[in-house]
């Protein structure tokens, strides 16, 4: 039996969420927020908070500054029950990432500091601890510039060991999607893009020409839709699932949420549409508290809502 259900390597830092602002911002202005949240952020350390919490185990590789937004982050995971013995806090010139997240009613601005995150590299890992699951995911492949280019190569070791492996890009802020991204996908057996990066991973505008480039490369493409829920597409085979209805608060984290949904339920044996059903249940749940973390947070409002959805 491994050690963990789940492990994962990649980003770690806090998010910190203004809403209220004008829908116009003004240089050189004074401009105020009405409400703000400081939360767990980064998408690899969202999908590793969430999946724990719903009872998967969970082991966490990152990097981080030795300073007080990553002790805060650090503190964060492990109340949720995700293994941080492997994280590096390490002293030095440059400190823990943030993300500034400028929360408006249809769209928001996300600025982000790196700081550590692009720091990661394949001497930071330990590949015993990482192959000791049934399951490895990796987030924000076009932020881990350090580890990036031996993504290939870790892969290809944590498929030798057995386990099988899932990617969520997340957006390129260079917005070239390049990077080896087609060779690295030749060792994914799940990958979990929303429909704009599912057509800029496969270089098309139109959706079902780029499911169809990318079901030619990866075993199971899910494709996260937004408000008409989810798609698995499984060579020829097709899944859908429609979204939940809720009242949202904000959508930060709600895609890494469906991910910790789907791969909970993908790594105890589920068929595709209990786990699409996850998915888009555990990514409203996020929508439904501030940040991508806060849902979760609460154990009694967490079991509370799961359980009131699948009764």
């Amino acid at each position: 039996m491994p050690r963990f259900d789940i492990t994962i390597a990649g980003e770690l830092n806090l998010d910190l969420i203004l809403y209220g602002l004008p829908e116009t911002l003004t240089p050189e202005r004074e401009l105020l927020a009405d409400r703000m949240t400081l939360t767990l952020g980064a998408s690899s350390a969202i999908v590793a908070h969430n999946v724990a919490a719903l009872g998967s185990r969970v082991g966490f590789q990152s990097r981080i500054g030795d300073d007080p937004l990553g002790q805060i982050a650090l503190e964060r995971l492990q109340q949720c029950g995700v293994d941080i013995s492997r994280i590096r806090r390490v002293a030095g010139a440059t400190p823990t990432g943030l993300t500034v997240i400028l929360y408006h009613e249809a769209w928001r601005n996300i600025l982000t500091y790196a700081g550590t995150i692009a720091e990661l590299s394949w001497d930071d890992l330990d590949l015993n601890y990482l192959g000791d699951s049934r399951h490895f995911h990796l987030s924000s492949y076009y932020l881990q510039k350090g580890l990036r280019p031996r993504v290939p190569e870790l892969f290809r070791h944590l498929k030798s060991a057995g386990l099988t492996i899932s990617l969520d890009t997340n957006d390129d802020p260079d917005d070239q999607w390049e990077g080896g991204l087609h060779d690295v996908l030749s060792h994914v057996d799940v990958f979990l893009p929303n429909e704009r990066e599912a057509r800029k991973a496969a270089g098309t505008e139109d959706l079902e020409d780029a499911i169809r480039k990318l079901a030619e490369l990866v075993p199971l493409v899910v494709v996260k839709l937004g408000r008409e829920g989810a798609l698995a597409q499984r060579g020829s085979e097709r899944f859908l699932s429609p979204a939940q209805t809720v009242v949202a608060v904000d959508t930060v984290g709600a895609g890494d949420s469906f991910d910790a949904g789907f791969l909970h339920q993908f790594v105890h044996g589920a068929d595709l549409p209990t786990c699409l059903a996850s998915g888009n249940l555990v990514g409203a749940l996020s929508t439904t508290r501030p940040g991508g973390t806060e849902a979760f947070r609460d154990a009694d409002y967490r079991k509370r809502f799961l359980y009131d959805r699948v009764r």
